[in-house]
């Protein structure tokens, strides 16, 4: 078993090293956060390439099922992974809960075996484990664990599943996965075939215009959740709402043509949500 400092440090390597839409363990978390905000998105991120990056839906649900087992025995005081070893510091600190850390593996294990979903409904249970739970946890360490605020989040963690989800149509249907809900694709009378065209028809521009505005809607709804907190993390959830809302208009200024592009977010659009996020600090914390 390696020291605590080392495993944090193999915990922020594994993030720093790792793309997303905007900087994990940014230097805005008070310097006391950042090492577990690290553990915590290092977790997600191995449990993630354990089932993305295998390249075996069986093999892939076994190394799940070998990592869950490591997350009991870390809730039991065990742990020999660099993660976990991180990782007991920061439940014990914050108290957290195993229930998030669980429906996260149980969304990479649904990954293995399911691939399609028929309404909307389900799409949605799958967001309450593969990205509701990243909400709550982090509303933990920042102090917050209320009922009304960790529903605000879910729509905030829901409403960015779903946009990457728009986002990456094509990239997933390259891994054999559907997100869309096929109750929608019916109603505008797209066919699986369809997804496979170099190029969008009007018929799916339609049902994806239909996805990001209900996407939308949810991040609007979930802003209520910024007046709540204070400090950094007021500056997240401004930026990575706004962040999300930024890949729905990327998506609607490519004509919703998915199938042909994937739009992201430049990274001077970037910055300029941060700067926003930070202005609108003093005025609001």
């Amino acid at each position: 078993m390696i020291a605590n400092k080392e495993a944090f440090s193999y915990c922020e390597k594994l993030a720093r090293t790792h793309y997303e839409n905007f900087t994990v363990g940014s230097l805005f978390v008070p310097k006391n956060l950042r090492q577990h905000l690290y553990s915590i998105y290092a977790f997600c991120r191995w449990s993630d390439d354990l089932g993305d990056e295998t390249g075996d839906p069986a093999r892939a649900y076994r190394l799940l099922d070998d990592w869950e087992n490591q997350l009991n025995s870390c809730y039991k005081g065990k742990a020999e992974h660099p993660i976990y070893q991180a990782l007991l510091e920061t439940i014990a600190e914050f108290h957290l809960p195993k229930e998030p850390f669980w429906r996260l593996i149980q969304a990479f294990k649904q990954d293995q075996v399911k691939t399609r979903y028929q309404t909307f409904l389900e799409v949605l249970d799958y967001c309450k484990n593969s990205a509701n739970p990243v909400g709550h946890l982090v509303l933990y360490l920042f102090g917050y664990c209320d009922e009304e605020r960790q529903k605000l989040s879910d729509l905030t963690c829901t409403a960015l599943q779903l946009a990457n989800f728009w986002q990456d149509t094509a990239v997933d249907l390259q891994k054999g996965r559907i997100y869309i809900p096929l109750e929608d694709m019916q109603r505008f009378e797209v066919s699986e075939p369809d997804l496979h065209q170099s190029t969008a028809g009007k018929n799916f521009k339609k049902l994806m215009a239909f996805e990001t505005e209900r996407t939308r809607d949810m991040f609007i709804k979930g802003m209520k959740l910024i007046q709540m907190v204070n400090g950094v993390l007021k500056i997240d959830l401004r930026a990575f709402t706004k962040g999300g809302i930024a890949v729905l208009d990327g998506i609607k200024k490519i004509d919703y043509d998915v199938l042909l592009k994937r739009p992201v977010v430049p990274r001077r659009l970037k910055l300029k949500i941060l700067i926003e996020a930070l202005a609108s600090l003093p005025f609001s914390a």
